[in-house]
């Protein structure tokens, strides 16, 4: 199996507090997934965008995936990254990086992925790869510009 990089970078207008507050939101996660995509939170243990664990299940319609994600602190102070402990994938992190630019505020989501092999590997590789993933990703920074300037 060989990971795989995938980016997407936004500049938008504010700060990196607000991006950081944005996130931190108790309802950031339903407010950053693309319908129809429905999300059930089955216990969240997050003391901070840097420390704890969320248990939830993604409905993709009928379709039910488990997946229990470790928060931790990124490679920079104004980062954090959350780690697939378990889940459809046989690894996923996620790497969210804010800074300051001329512009506003840099997002940047830099993540590391492997599917596994099989029938799942088939099915994670429709739907958390190539152009699914790059829609995903272009909803979040929409919603997250939105969301940041009080949306």
């Amino acid at each position: 199996m060989s990971r795989k990089v995938f980016e997407h970078r936004s500049v938008m207008p504010g700060t990196v507090q607000q991006l950081w507050d944005f996130h931190a939101q108790p309802s950031a996660f339903a407010k950053l997934t693309p319908p129809p995509i429905f999300i059930q939170m089955i216990r969240n243990d997050l003391r901070s965008l840097t420390d704890g664990t969320v248990d939830f299940r993604m409905w993709l319609g009928p379709i039910p995936l488990r997946w229990v994600a470790r928060h931790e602190s990124g490679p920079t102070p104004t980062s954090f990254v959350d780690r697939m402990v378990s889940g459809p994938l046989a690894h996923w992190e996620h790497q969210h990086i804010m800074r300051e630019t001329a512009g506003g505020v840099e997002l940047l989501d830099h993540i590391t992925l492997e599917h596994k092999p099989g029938l799942m590997g088939i099915f994670s590789r429709l739907m958390f790869d190539g152009l699914p993933l790059r829609m995903f990703f272009v909803y979040r920074h929409l919603r997250t510009r939105w969301g940041i300037r009080g949306g």
